[in-house]
C-alpha cells in the first residue's frame, strides 16, 4: 500500500503560485488538486452559483464559509482523496480551518501546512498580466513567461483567457483579503501544533518545486 501523502495546505497571496506547485505536487505524488476557486468558477459559469456568490467573487471578496466548507467537504468524499490531496486556496478563513479539521478527524491523514511569501509589488505585474489556457490549465504572463505564439496556449492551442478577478482594482481587494482573513489562518495552524514551512515565493517555480517536494518525501 501507498504511503499516505496528507492533506497538502498551500498558503501565500493571490499569484504566489500556489496553483503552479499544487500541480507538481499532483503529479509527483498522484494525489489529487482540490481547488475552490476553480470549484465556485465552474459553479458560477455553470449558472448553479447563487446570484450573490457570483457577485462576491466578482468583487475580489472571499465567498461564505459555509458554502466553501461544503464544497470541500463533498470532494475529500471522493475515493481520490483517501491518500491525500493538495488544498489550493483552503483554508482561509479561521472557520474554514476548524472545519478542515473536522473533516479530517479519523482518516488518519496529517495536514502539512506551506506559506509561499512574496510581497504585494512583486505580485500585481503577476496577475495583471497572467493569462490561462481553459483547456489545460497552463498558466502564462505577457510580463514574465508569455506564450510563444500571442494568446494562444504552447500545448494544445486554446485561445488564452484572463481572469474577470485580475483586473488591477479587484486584484488589490483580493491582496487586502488575504491579509485582513487568510494570514491569521496560518497562526491558528502554528497554535494547533502544526508545523508551517514558509517558501520564498520569489525564487524560480522550479527551486520552490524542489523544495517543497523534499519536505514532503522527508515527511
Amino acid at each position: 500500500m501507498q504511503k499516505p501523502v496528507g492533506a497538502i495546505v498551500l498558503f501565500g497571496p493571490p499569484g504566489a503560485g500556489k496553483g503552479t506547485q499544487a500541480r507538481v505536487v499532483v503529479q509527483r505524488f498522484g494525489i489529487p488538486q482540490v481547488s475552490t476557486g476553480d470549484m465556485i468558477r465552474a459553479q458560477v459559469k455553470a449558472g448553479t452559483a447563487a446570484t450573490a456568490a457570483a457577485a462576491i467573487m466578482q468583487r475580489g471578496e472571499l465567498v461564505p464559509d459555509e458554502w466553501v466548507n461544503q464544497l470541500v467537504e463533498e470532494r475529500l468524499k471522493q475515493p481520490d482523496c483517501r491518500r491525500g490531496f493538495v488544498l489550493d486556496g483552503y483554508p482561509r478563513t479561521a472557520r474554514q480551518a476548524q472545519a478542515l479539521q473536522g473533516m479530517l478527524e479519523g482518516n488518519g491523514l496529517p495536514i502539512r501546512t506551506f506559506d509561499i511569501r512574496i510581497g504585494h509589488h512583486e505580485l500585481i505585474p503577476r496577475l495583471t498580466g497572467r493569462q490561462c489556457c481553459p483547456r489545460c490549465g497552463a498558466i502564462y504572463n505577457v510580463h514574465g513567461n508569455p506564450p510563444k505564439r500571442p494568446n494562444l496556449c504552447d500545448r494544445d492551442q486554446t485561445p488564452l483567457e484572463t481572469r474577470a478577478d485580475d483586473r488591477e482594482e479587484v486584484i488589490r481587494e483580493r491582496l487586502l483579503a488575504y491579509e485582513r482573513q487568510t494570514r491569521p489562518v496560518i497562526e491558528f495552524f502554528r497554535q494547533q501544533g502544526q508545523p508551517v514551512y514558509e517558501l520564498d515565493g520569489t525564487l524560480p517555480a522550479s527551486e520552490i518545486s524542489g523544495q517543497l517536494c523534499r519536505i514532503l518525501s522527508a515527511a
